[in-house]
Parts: C-alpha cells; sequence; structure tokens
C-alpha cells in the first residue's frame, strides 16, 4: 500500500472516528427544533476558533474552546443557555457516538497494526470518550496537541506524533475526514486516507489524500 509499508495507523478522532453532531441528540432535548442549528454552529465555531487562537499566537485548549464556541452558539441564535444546560452539553462531548464501523474496524485492525490518536482535543476529552465506549484497548497512544501547544494542521502536531510513536514518517497511515487535516498530515510526509463520509470534493489546496475511503471498513481492504 502506498510508499511503503505501513506500521502505525493514526487516527483524528472528531468527525472521523466519533459523530461530532450526535450532540444533536442533548441539543435538541433542551432546546426543541433547535438542535441542528446548534450543533452545526458549534462546531463550525470550535474550528474557526481554534484555527485562529493558532494562528494569533495565543493558544487556548480544546475544551474551553468548546465551551467558547457553544456559547457563541446559543448567543447567535438567541436560546438562552443555562448553566446545567451548558455542562449538559459539555458532558455530552464525552459521550459522542462512534461511527456504525468503528468498533468493529479498529478490532481488525488492531491485530495487525499499532493504532493510534492524534487529536486537537484535549486528553480530559479524549480518554473519557474512548474508555465510554471501550475502545481504549485498541489504541497504543492517545495523543493531544494540548502537549505541543499547536493545533492540527501545524506541522509541529504532526512532528510531535512522530516523536511519540518513535517511527519513520513514511511508516505511518493517517486518517482523518477533515481535508485540512489531510493536508496537513500529507504536506508533513504522511500516508493519508481521506475519510470522505460525507461524498464532497475535496478541497484545492495544493495536497490530495494517497487514498480516499468512505468509512472504516475500506480501510480494512485497503491495507
Amino acid at each position: 500500500m502506498g510508499k511503503k509499508n505501513v506500521k502505525v495507523i493514526v487516527f483524528d478522532a472528531y468527525g472521523t472516528l466519533f459523530d461530532v453532531h450526535s450532540v444533536i441528540q442533548k441539543c435538541e432535548e433542551l432546546f426543541p427544533t433547535r438542535g441542528q442549528q446548534i450543533s452545526e454552529l458549534w462546531r463550525t465555531k470550535q474550528l474557526e476558533y481554534a484555527f485562529i487562537q493558532h494562528i494569533i499566537g495565543r493558544y487556548r485548549p480544546f475544551d474551553e474552546i468548546t465551551k467558547n464556541s457553544l456559547r457563541f452558539a446559543c448567543e447567535q441564535l438567541g436560546v438562552a443557555l443555562a448553566e446545567n444546560q451548558e455542562k449538559e452539553l459539555l458532558r455530552s462531548y464525552l459521550t459522542l457516538s462512534p461511527y456504525e464501523e468503528v468498533p468493529n474496524a479498529l478490532k481488525k485492525l488492531a491485530n495487525r497494526y499499532q493504532l493510534a490518536i492524534l487529536t486537537n482535543g484535549t486528553l480530559n476529552m479524549i480518554q473519557p470518550l474512548v474508555e465510554y465506549h471501550h475502545l481504549n484497548p485498541y489504541f497504543s497512544e492517545l495523543m493531544s496537541v494540548d502537549d505541543v501547544k499547536q493545533y492540527k494542521p501545524s506541522p509541529a502536531a504532526y512532528a510531535y506524533a512522530l516523536d511519540r510513536l518513535q517511527c519513520e514518517r513514511e511508516d505511518i497511515l493517517f486518517l482523518s475526514s477533515n481535508t485540512w487535516d489531510i493536508t496537513g498530515a500529507s504536506s508533513f510526509g504522511f500516508q493519508t486516507a481521506w475519510v470522505n463520509r460525507k461524498k464532497v470534493v475535496f478541497d484545492r489546496m495544493g495536497q490530495q489524500p494517497d487514498h480516499i475511503i468512505y468509512n472504516l471498513n475500506e480501510l480494512i481492504r485497503i491495507v
């Protein structure tokens, strides 16, 4: 496969393994008819805030950004967010639903490869989430950019993963559903597979994934 044999498969978490919009159910429960709007604006601002904080050199951890983007989304949409409701919605990020095929696919892949996660989320977000769904046995490393204070797609984030995994960059197959993440990882020198769950067009940013798949079951056939 690809340029050389893969030794480690590194996954992005949000949108790749876990459905960030599974929070719609809780949003809808708390704010009937507004769930989808809140979820979509929350995610949009979450990414925007992370990129802007990175660019201006004022890193803020992802759990803080997640809280601030939720507050913005509710204020922008005219939804009164009580403290207890905010806590409930933030807790929902610790139990995001994995995509349907993820648990079984990880089980199969873990029999053949070292698996790891590299996320913009903080460890206090990703560790409970992985443990909640009993996926922790499949991963050798749960890596957060919080340790390097550089959000993906910064090269420093991928370099941090490479240092932790103690292998060559060509040995790594990196998976993400986010085109900006694939662009960063490809530019850094990782082999990449874009999980195109929404069946959309890849962004034109000068890089292309080595592989395009639509769910993790297709990855099993490729590797």
